[in-house]
């Protein structure tokens, strides 16, 4: 907290992305995301009302709905986290609403949904584009959990950055909540045929057992960020996934 409340000297505005991001992850170690993910969290919230912060945007998940029925999934739909990540993330939201409501810090929490692209770091918590590019262009298979039919709404990175700064500067938002999606969700088998297509690949897909705390589908109501922050992703699937794939290439060839 102490060096939190260092940086934010003279700061105006806080875009809040760090946490251990893997589900993954926290179910092998929960202790360790709750620490970083909530407790991290409201470091920089308690920091940004000492500093008078004037717009904190936090980086929420779609994973805080689980595998409520309802698709397309909408902002008051009532969470249901499958996952130690989830439910941390959901916390952060819950502190930003408090934060707002009683110390006036002017909070905006952004549900992401599945963000891909270039600059993703490569490894075993790694997104899924990131996992199946890396894979492909070394000779691998995609490795599919499950019957590879579960949806995910993926997202483009630069689509995500400018909903993030629109958070910062609309007006009229401050202690809501908004999912940021592209809004059209593909099949696992999908992407993983696509990248299989894109890469000029010979090899198939390994289809392997579930895992825990994974969603069966993930699809983003946008209406609400689209009228409140006049956002909508402009990027398709083909075309962030062409330009990730250029990305990670041009790493493997240096």
């Amino acid at each position: 907290y102490d060096r939190v409340l260092e940086v934010l000297d003279g700061v105006d505005v806080v875009v809040h992305e760090a946490a251990v991001t893997s589900v993954v992850r926290s179910i092998e170690d929960p202790a360790l995301t709750t620490s970083v993910n909530i407790n991290g969290t409201l470091n920089l919230l308690w920091a940004s009302v000492k500093r008078k912060v004037r717009r904190f945007v936090y980086a929420s998940s779609s994973s805080i709905y689980g595998d409520t029925p309802t698709l397309p999934k909408h902002e008051d739909l009532k969470p249901n986290p499958l996952s130690p990540y989830a439910v941390s993330k959901l916390a952060g939201e819950e502190y930003c609403g408090v934060f707002f409501k009683v110390y006036g810090l002017a909070t905006v929490s952004l549900r992401y949904f599945n963000v891909y692209g270039p600059r993703q770091r490569y490894g075993p918590y790694s997104g899924v584009i990131t996992i199946f590019t890396n894979r492909l262009l070394r000779g691998e298979p995609p490795l599919i959990y499950g019957d590879g039919e579960q949806t995910r709404d993926f997202t483009y990175v630069e689509d995500v950055a400018e909903a993030t700064v629109k958070a910062l500067e609309a007006e009229g938002v401050e202690g809501e909540v908004f999912n940021v999606g592209a809004g059209s969700p593909v099949t696992i088998n999908q992407l993983a045929w696509s990248l299989i297509k894109l890469t000029g690949s010979p090899l198939k897909p390994i289809h392997v057992a579930p895992r825990k705390g994974d969603i069966r589908h993930s699809h983003a109501d946008t209406r609400k960020v689209e009228e409140f922050l006049k956002w909508r992703a402009k990027t398709q699937l083909n075309e962030g996934l062409t330009k990730t794939l250029a990305w990670f290439k041009e790493r493997l060839q240096a």
